[in-house]
């Protein structure tokens, strides 16, 4: 490092000025090295292949949910997910008008039994469910959970597509993800080798691994790739139901706008044009 020092005669401006120049400089490359130091940096998740991005139906700024394909994602949870996951922020009068009727979204809740109480007697009992209850989870707490799974955490996916980079690309690129493990990578027991995990190894065994494990409502083949997609579709609805009215509400604003923009418009060009550039003359 050099060092400013005031020479006989220089006057005090110059000798300030030639310290802020050193102090710039300073700054400067200091910035400079931390810039390159944080680039240089290794994360502990770059291990991981990111998810290709799929052409999703919703994706468009005026396209919106595939009712269909929530439903047969929703069977895909039902039958298969439910069984370790939770889905805590979704009730049965969510599914009313987006892929079920009022009655089916009733039958579907009274299949549950849900505890409630406590009653007259200070006694919790069992009732069966109704549309204001939520989906009922796998476990009633953490450490069951985690004891069921060999300590492992089945997250609550509510809110997972947005939890995790890539969203629906993501759970669907994680779901038909298993693979064997290249060679040199030894097989594990209790984790199953999939590139999309973070670190290339997951508790989770592969949900999806064949053919016609659900009975879609429409006939439609249920295939591997064709339910972790409705699954991811559904999960992506879950954590954004609002999805369809925000965009509706965006088109009217927008169409709203526009028309109140032409109005104004033509106010300023033929109305208020006239008063603002109008000449005033006064007589003595």
């Amino acid at each position: 490092a050099s060092y400013a020092s005031k020479k006989p005669g220089m006057p005090v401006s110059n000798f300030a000025r030639l310290l802020a120049s050193r102090g710039a400089q300073a700054v400067g490359a200091t910035v400079a090295a931390g810039t390159f130091a944080a680039s240089g940096v290794a994360y502990a998740n770059d291990n991981v292949l990111h998810a290709p991005a799929y052409p999703w139906s919703f994706n468009g700024f005026f396209n919106a949910y595939d009712a269909a394909s929530i439903r047969r994602g929703h069977q895909v949870y039902t039958q298969i997910c439910a069984t370790c996951h939770s889905l805590n922020r979704i009730a049965f009068r969510n599914l009313v008008d987006v892929c079920y009727t009022e009655d089916e979204a009733k039958a579907l809740a009274m299949d549950v039994e849900v505890t409630d109480g406590p009653n007259d007697t200070g006694e919790m009992f069992e009732r069966p469910g109704k549309l204001a209850d939520y989906l009922p989870a796998p476990y009633p707490n953490e450490a069951a959970a985690r004891y069921s799974n060999g300590g492992a955490y089945p997250p609550d996916l509510s809110l997972i597509v947005k939890a995790r980079h890539g969203g629906p690309d993501y759970i669907f690129a994680l779901l038909t993800g298993y693979k064997t493990p290249p060679a040199g990578v030894g097989a594990r027991e209790t984790q199953w080798y999939n590139p999309y995990f973070a670190g290339g190894w997951i508790g989770m065994p592969p949900p999806l691994d064949e053919d016609g494990a659900v009975d879609y409502f429409d006939g439609t083949p249920s295939t591997i790739t064709q339910m972790a997609k409705d699954v991811s579709y559904f999960l992506q609805w879950a954590s954004e139901p609002e999805h369809d009215d925000r965009k509706l509400m965006g088109f009217k604003w927008i169409v709203a706008m526009t028309i109140a923009l032409g109005f104004t418009t033509y106010y300023k060009r033929f109305k208020w044009s006239a008063l603002k550039t109008r000449r005033l003359e006064f007589e003595n």
